[in-house]
């Protein structure tokens, strides 16, 4: 198996996706950010002294799934037709748990913008939350699913 971001003389380079076929594609990516107990009480109250924790990672992410192609060098500039964030509070965790769905018609997945999205949501998390926890940490950052294009579906073991 030869990995597409290398030519034969294993220079990188942006793969050409123009002889591919347009399809409906989706990607839907996860992480936790997992914090103190008492941190997470303030992200449930509402008490973070920088605002509210969740909704601002939320369009946080979004704007990274949207950025996606101008911080990850070998990425194709999409047309997102939808980015879903869905943050949870989970007190068994503690901390939160980050679910990305993106949506493209396109030539090219959208498995990056996901994982963009997680990660800049989990990292304003972070940010919103450091000065009263600077121990959290981001976990299980993966692809969960993937459809659409020649490769077909794609499920990740929970």
């Amino acid at each position: 198996m030869s990995l597409s971001h290398f030519d034969e003389g294993g220079q990188a380079h942006m793969v050409d996706v123009s002889g591919k076929p347009v399809s409906d594609r989706i990607a839907v990516a996860q992480g936790t950010v997992v914090m103190a107990a008492e941190t997470l009480a303030h992200v449930m109250a509402g008490t973070s002294k920088k605002g509210d924790v969740l909704g601002i990672a939320r369009i946080a992410g979004i704007m990274g799934a949207k950025k996606c192609a101008d911080l990850i060098p070998l990425c194709h500039p999409l047309p997102i037709t939808k980015v879903s964030l869905d943050l949870t509070p989970d007190v068994d965790l503690p901390g939160v748990r980050i679910t990305a769905t993106v949506k493209t018609s396109g030539q090219t997945g959208v498995e990056m913008e996901a994982l963009t999205a997680v990660s800049v949501a989990g990292l304003t998390v972070y940010d919103m939350l450091k000065a009263v926890d600077k121990d959290m940490r981001l976990e299980g950052l993966r692809v969960m699913l993937k459809d659409g294009g020649k490769s077909g579906r794609y499920e990740a073991n929970p």
